[in-house]
């Protein structure tokens, strides 16, 4: 069993957002402590994005957090790439882009859950998606 984890939550972490940084942070050590997390090669590159200047040192505390590496796979892509464009087709705007379906089409096919505060957007094109939402996680005491 593998939680992927999107983008969102790792920037809330890394940054730290002072709104969402500390149920993103909960959030994923209770995923932890559930299973083995991961983030697919898309969530990877956006996040070393914003690390150009220090990528050993991402590389380094995405291990320590526990971050697995979890590349997309041939069947994965092809499905973000039509459940993409039946969005497009509908009208779709811009707004979300063709990295967002790969990320949901990741969790699907490869993962057994998601961790991700953009439950709307999953919940709407990839349904089948199990979810786990930093404010809906409650820690034991």
């Amino acid at each position: 069993m593998t939680i992927a984890v999107d983008t969102n939550i790792l920037i809330d972490i890394l940054e730290p957002d002072p709104v969402f940084g500390e149920s993103s942070k909960e959030a994923l050590k209770y995923c932890l402590q559930q299973d083995h997390v991961v983030a697919c090669d898309i969530v990877w590159a956006e996040i070393a994005t914003a690390y150009q200047a220090d990528i050993e040192g991402l590389l380094v505390l995405l291990e320590q957090m526990g971050i697995g590496f979890s590349p997309l796979s041939q069947a994965s892509a092809l499905a973000a790439a039509r459940i993409w464009y039946g969005y497009r087709k509908k009208g779709g705007t811009r707004q979300r882009i063709a990295a967002d379906f790969l990320i949901g089409a990741h969790a699907f096919m490869q993962c057994d859950r998601l961790l991700s505060r953009d439950s709307g957007f999953f919940r709407n094109y990839f349904s089948d998606v199990r979810l786990v939402i930093p404010t809906s996680v409650k820690l034991p005491d």
